[in-house]
């Protein structure tokens, strides 16, 4: 006969394992100075490889949903939309975790280059019409969470 520890014991070792598999998906959350706090899910793009690939042949990206580049330096870092069939907006952040500049509605395909004239550390792109939704501007505060590796200031 099997007793009530028996029988749950596999239910709480199961409970316990999936509990520690749940990590948190990147994201970015931005904190408009004249509204609500919007967060992003990210893919990151840490690698040369992997900031160069981008957003290069996706057919839709959902709303809440970007890619952050994350770069090692302050430069003025400059994008293309080669191969990108998506419409974006390119919200610059400096290392401080401030909004230092956007291009809004990146023509798709366009060779650009798209950047701001201002060093940034990193980069989120979402999709075109994003900054003006939430009213995102320069300046803005920004913050990362789940982002393995990255040193916030």
């Amino acid at each position: 006969m099997h007793t009530f520890r028996t029988l749950c014991a596999p239910l709480l070792a199961l409970a316990l394992l999936c509990a520690g598999c749940s990590e948190e998906k990147p994201s970015v959350e931005l904190y408009p100075k004249n509204g609500s706090p919007v967060r992003v899910t990210v893919e990151l793009a840490r690698t040369a490889g992997q900031r160069s690939m981008g957003l290069m042949y996706r057919k839709k990206l959902a709303a809440s949903r970007g890619m952050l580049f994350l770069f090692e330096q302050d430069e003025k870092h400059m994008f293309t939309m080669r191969n990108t069939s998506l419409p974006l907006d390119m919200i610059f952040i400096d290392a401080t975790l401030a909004v230092a500049g956007i291009v809004e509605n990146t023509k798709p395909y366009a060779n650009g280059p798209f950047g701001i004239d201002r060093p940034s550390r990193h980069v989120l792109e979402v999709n075109a019409g994003f900054c003006a939704r939430h009213g995102i501007a320069a300046g803005d505060r920004v913050a990362f969470h789940h982002v393995p590796g990255l040193a916030i200031p």
